[in-house]
């Protein structure tokens, strides 16, 4: 994205907008609202949609996943539109709706309503990913499904989906020009390996079980929090 421009006011909006929006804790709330308490003291503690997923609760667990992953888009979309009304240059929209994918991860990982404790950041990115680069996030869920599909562990899944997102970021507009209409390029592949670093920090100890064979796999209980 060559001459990209955004003031420094529209940029701040942006990130502290998608900020607001990434840190709303979704499962956390739906948790408390589906009588199961919170789902920090639950499996691993986290309060994304597979640990919601452990209560037992499927519609709890995919609400969550939907409005995770839907943060993440709205936050994109919004700063998108409203960069198109207020800003002049062309590709502000352009540069405020990834600006606002960072900072809802930011938010989803770092909340502050929860002590800068969140989660993992998966749904959200997918979320971000799709909102960002349509096609880049679509093989990001489908690498993502085929993983699940395979090993049946969800942390697995999502570390090799995103790490494969900045690649097909970078990747498709030159095998498939087309795509680059759609948002992929190199500014969505900077993002998708700014957000790829930091859901592979916050699985530290996924990544240790899994190196181990002790990962839990989707749908596997756990009593208390580890």
């Amino acid at each position: 994205m060559d001459g990209a421009t955004l003031p420094v006011a529209a940029l701040i909006l942006a990130l502290a907008g998608g900020y607001l929006l990434g840190s709303i804790p979704f499962g956390l709330v739906l948790a408390y609202l589906g009588g199961h308490g919170d789902i920090r003291k639950i499996g691993s503690g986290n309060i994304g949609a597979t640990n919601v997923l452990r209560t037992g609760n499927k519609p709890l667990a995919a609400a969550t996943l939907i409005l995770d992953s839907g943060k993440g888009a709205i936050a994109v979309g919004l700063a998108h539109c409203l960069a198109l009304n207020f800003l002049q240059a062309p590709d502000a929209p352009h540069l405020a709706g990834l600006v606002a994918g960072g900072g809802a991860m930011l938010g989803h990982t770092f909340p502050v309503w929860l002590g800068f404790k969140g989660g993992k950041g998966v749904a959200t990115a997918l979320g971000v990913l799709l909102a960002t680069s349509w096609p880049v996030g679509v093989i990001a869920c489908l690498t993502w499904l085929l993983v699940a599909v395979l090993f049946r562990i969800s942390s697995l899944s999502a570390l090799v989906a995103l790490a494969l997102a900045p690649v097909v970021a970078g990747v498709l507009p030159t095998v498939c020009p087309a795509a680059a209409g759609f948002g992929a390029g190199p500014a969505e592949s900077v993002l998708a390996l700014a957000i790829a670093i930091l859901v592979w920090l916050r699985h530290h100890a996924n990544i240790r079980r899994l190196l181990a064979g002790t990962e839990p796999k989707i749908g596997q209980g756990k009593q208390k929090a580890e």
